[in-house]
């Protein structure tokens, strides 16, 4: 059975939602999880699922594939990253980061500092070989499809070209593997779709993509990632979060906005309860705990990084990613294909 070490302090509303997300986990998903931080109120949680279960009305309470390893520490969102990892030697983002490190657990799960736990994964469990700088991922909704991968969304402000197309691969890899596209098209995000556009890294990395055996579109601009023309978006970490962001602005402001709309007269509260069910599956096609979390593609082990405002079903999602990546041996296939690419000795890499 998958063990997943969960950071149980990490999130807003921590240990909370990741309880309660790791007991629907293990009903759905059969999975083992370990979850890190402060026993006691771990503990706690526990004992109210398991007393509304007496009370019938519970079904997650399974025992013997949840346990809890006592972390008593925790690193805060303000906390500033370098200093807190390298002073909190007992965070329950470090410990449950070593469980992964000596195999007790096959990947991480956190709704904390993000900064932290990418730089914990990084320092504790390590990157592969042939992996130079590991990237965030994020799925995004399309007008078609399953989704567009982005990458990266944070781990690398600054890149080199051979970076972007080590994203590349991994996203490619990803998006076939976890998200489920055949022969996934990838582009490169910048300014304009023509190859003389963009800045000199978009350029290089330009040259680099159109040479390699990737299923490389050319250059796509950021309207481009929502309409299901390319399964896979390439782009260095600054660029990237910024697009994120802006994304998620956007969806809080158009949702917000309706909701306002809807609220305007009789005549459209009455029109809303028509168009219920529509406007039900429009926002989940735009919630984040759909989606999960975010991988950080590249390390040894694997590790998923959520919303810090994650709800119970978004842990379980995220967990389900985890689960999904260590069965579709995605470490195996990054490895076997960028390990390729450097003994070939492709121009320009490396």
């Amino acid at each position: 059975m998958l063990k997943i070490a969960i950071d149980a302090m990490g999130g807003d509303f921590a240990p909370a939602s990741e309880v309660e997300g790791a007991l629907e986990a293990v009903h759905d998903l059969g999975v083992g999880v370990v979850l890190v931080g402060r026993s006691e109120l771990i503990q706690a949680e526990l004992d109210k699922h398991r007393r509304s279960r007496a009370l019938g009305r519970a079904k997650y309470w399974r025992s013997s594939n949840i346990e809890i390893v006592d972390a008593p520490e925790v690193i805060t969102m303000s906390d500033p990253v370098a200093v807190a990892v390298r002073r909190k030697k007992h965070s329950s983002i470090r410990i449950a980061a070593k469980l992964v490190r000596d195999g007790q657990a096959q990947a991480l799960v956190s709704a904390g500092n993000t900064g932290a736990v990418m730089m914990t994964s990084k320092l504790v469990i390590g990157a592969l070989p042939n992996v130079d700088r590991p990237a965030l991922a994020t799925v995004l909704p399309t007008l078609a499809g399953p989704g567009t991968v982005i990458l990266d969304v944070g781990a690398n402000a600054e890149c080199k070209p051979a970076h972007l197309y080590d994203f590349a691969v991994m996203g490619s890899l990803y998006s076939s593997v976890i998200v489920g596209v055949r022969s996934p098209r990838i582009g490169l995000l910048s300014i304009g779709e023509e190859e003389v556009k963009g800045n000199d890294l978009t350029k290089e990395a330009f040259k680099l993509l159109k040479s390699s055996s990737l299923n490389f579109v050319g250059n796509v601009e950021g309207r481009d990632m929502y309409t299901g023309q390319v399964d896979v978006v390439v782009c260095d970490g600054f660029t990237g979060n910024v697009a994120l962001k802006v994304s998620e602005g956007v969806f809080e402001f158009i949702m917000l906005l309706l909701k306002h709309e809807l609220k305007a007269s009789l005549q459209t509260k009455a029109g809303a309860v028509l168009t219920r069910p529509a406007f039900r599956q429009f926002k989940k096609r735009l919630d984040y705990a759909e989606y999960g979390g975010a991988p950080l593609l590249g390390i040894r082990g694997v590790t998923v990084i959520c919303h810090g405002r994650s709800s119970p079903k978004a842990i379980r999602n995220a967990i389900a990613v985890a689960r999904n990546y260590c069965v579709g041996e995605m470490n195996v296939k990054i490895e076997n294909q960028l390990g390729a690419a450097v003994a070939a000795g492709r121009d320009g890499y490396r």
